[in-house]
């Protein structure tokens, strides 16, 4: 658990310009939030759902950042400023992800099973972005501010609007 740690610091380090120190990282929201999100993880796995639940809820408290303890998250994720950031309980987050505050990963329904999106490897979610239901986003893909994204997204796209759509290869183009 404290090699995560560790490589969530360095996390946050390499992907904020606005550190001065190493002291600062103690500081950030994110750190907070995953870490209490690794513990109640651990106790959700074990079925001890309220425990894992109630760790879930003073973590949000205190972070503004709320993650269910069902949710799978990948190494190396940074939640900028992560304020309402929200991560709901069949969601999965890859390696290398970068999320911004206000950023919600939700459902559309109260069926059971998968109801979340699953997030690729380095894909960048800008703030306020909604990814809402049980989609892909691929990975090395971008979600631009304030989408509002409901179906899937292939690997290397950016995908931007309300509701969300993928920019063409020629986007970029001069």
């Amino acid at each position: 658990m404290f090699n995560r740690l560790k490589e969530d610091i360095d996390n946050i380090i390499s992907k904020d310009p606005a550190i001065r120190s190493v002291m600062e990282v103690f500081l950030y929201p994110s750190l907070h939030a995953l870490f209490f999100h690794n513990i109640s993880h651990r106790l959700y796995r074990l079925r001890l759902y309220f425990i894992a639940r109630l760790i879930s809820q003073i973590s949000r408290f205190f972070t503004g950042i709320e993650i269910h303890p069902g949710a799978k998250i990948g190494k190396r994720v940074f939640i900028d400023h992560g304020m309402g950031v929200v991560i709901g309980e069949t969601a999965e987050v890859g390696n290398n992800v970068t999320i911004y505050h206000g950023v919600t990963l939700g459902g559309v329904g109260t069926e059971k099973g998968k109801r979340h999106p699953s997030i690729g490897d380095n894909v960048i979610i800008g703030a306020g972005a909604k990814i809402l239901g049980p989609i892909d986003i691929g990975k090395d893909s971008r979600v631009g501010a304030n989408a509002v994204v409901l179906k899937s997204v292939p690997e290397n796209k950016t995908v931007v609007g309300i509701p969300g759509k993928i920019l063409g290869d020629d986007y970029f183009s001069p």
